[in-house]
């Protein structure tokens, strides 16, 4: 629904608001708009944090120019009123209507009380100046455009900042880029992810360089931002979030640290690994400290990676979606036993779930396709059997890529 929001230097403007579904109160986000105004594409943004338990606003920024303004990224005529409009704005006072709406979000019955501000494109440098100018309680901005010329205000940071960064950004060049990381990188109250070959508003559903699976891991550490900075909403409740503080730190363990002792202190005494595909892992602390600490921790290749697709907390278990990647330039008997390194590239989806019990972890099942593990390391011809390799992790990560293609395949033989 539509609210009206009083401005700090007189007059008053619109601003689209979305509660916590289901009723209730929940933590508050400022949603900053690109320069399309707030149109369809920014409602579903708000509701989309509502649905999360969250309390938005959306303010119209443009309303001292143009009061109501909706336009479309799929029209010429869209494009080029958006880039009138953002000519003619007035960042500061843009800035001040984001706080003015920050201050009627803390004082509405819909609201826990902490704030925060998220911002897309011309918003995203706007989530920035909230930051420098005003007291939010944290702020996240999606491939801000033209916060390079504003660092001179960031020593004025005094509360958590995410900035996710497009690396193919047209609007934010290399040089750019390097600027921030050189004034951001190690500041305290900074945290920046960049985004490898990702056009400027890759979140952007629909939008000509919409990434499904970047904008899912970028909105995915925005909510977990927004969760540990402003406080759970309606629908994450305080123990999910535990659970997922408890599993990220057992994966900290594992990958970052390489600590077996640290790894078992986060999982209860009888605690179980499985991994399901080649039956690898342990019960219970003495087996599991065996097979962490010669099995698995010192058997992990030094370029491996993850990256996360999706989770889903729920009471008492966590179910993570990832593509798990590596060189192949080490023995691996967790995953690989008796296979010499091949020093071949492996990507492959990989599925946890895991049961927690007095606040630790109880099991993990891991799940992966271990046919495509071996196409991609040479070991079995993907060419004869219905199997694929590398293929797999991609479509994973992008589901519209072809599908069926294997059965077109079969058919055409038998023609």
């Amino acid at each position: 629904m539509m609210v009206t929001i009083q401005a700090s230097d007189g007059g008053e403007f619109q601003g689209y608001l979305a509660l916590p579904a289901g009723g209730g109160s929940g933590p508050g986000i400022v949603l900053m708009q690109e320069i399309f105004g707030v149109n369809q594409v920014m409602r579903n943004v708000a509701d989309w944090y509502a649905a999360r338990g969250f309390a938005v606003i959306c303010p119209d920024l443009f309303w001292r120019q143009e009061p109501g303004v909706e336009l479309t990224d799929q029209t010429e005529e869209g494009w080029a009123r958006a880039f009138e409009l953002y000519q003619g704005l007035d960042e500061a006072k843009a800035v001040d209507d984001t706080a003015a709406a920050m201050a009627f979000l803390r004082t509405h019955p819909g609201c826990t009380g902490k704030v925060g501000g998220v911002g897309f494109c011309l918003g995203g440098k706007l989530a920035f100046l909230l930051a420098t100018r005003h007291d939010p309680d944290c702020s996240v901005g999606y491939y801000g455009v033209g916060i390079e010329g504003a660092l001179d205000e960031v020593s004025n940071i005094k509360s958590p900042l995410m900035l996710h960064i497009a690396a193919n950004d047209q609007y934010c060049t290399p040089e750019a880029q390097a600027r921030i990381h050189s004034s951001l990188g190690r500041n305290f109250y900074v945290t920046l992810h960049d985004y490898p070959r990702q056009d400027h508003a890759f979140a952007r559903r629909d939008g000509a360089h919409y990434n499904a699976a970047a904008a899912e891991l970028a909105d995915l550490r925005t909510i977990e931002f927004f969760v540990r900075h402003l406080g759970v909403g309606a629908r994450f409740t305080l123990s999910q979030k535990f659970l997922s503080d408890v599993w990220d730190e057992h994966m900290a363990c594992e990958f970052a640290v390489g600590d077996t002792e640290e790894t078992l202190r986060t999982m209860v005494p009888d605690a179980y690994v499985n991994h399901i595909p080649v039956l690898t892992g342990g019960v219970g602390h003495e087996e599991l400290r065996e097979f962490y600490s010669k099995r698995f921790i010192p058997r992990m290749p030094p370029d491996t990676e993850v990256t996360p697709i999706s989770r889903t907390v729920g009471t008492d278990q966590l179910v993570d979606e990832m593509v798990f990647k590596f060189t192949h330039t080490i023995e691996m008997d967790w995953m690989l036993a008796g296979i010499a390194p091949t020093g071949k590239r492996v990507e492959v989806p990989l599925i946890v779930v895991v049961r927690f019990r007095e606040g630790k972890l109880a099991h993990e099942h891991i799940y992966w396709d271990q046919a495509s593990v071996l196409v991609q390391l040479g070991l079995i011809d993907a060419a004869t059997l219905p199997v694929v390799g590398i293929d797999s992790a991609r479509k994973a990560l992008d589901p519209n890529l072809p599908s069926n293609e294997l059965i077109a395949r079969a058919e055409a033989r038998r023609e």
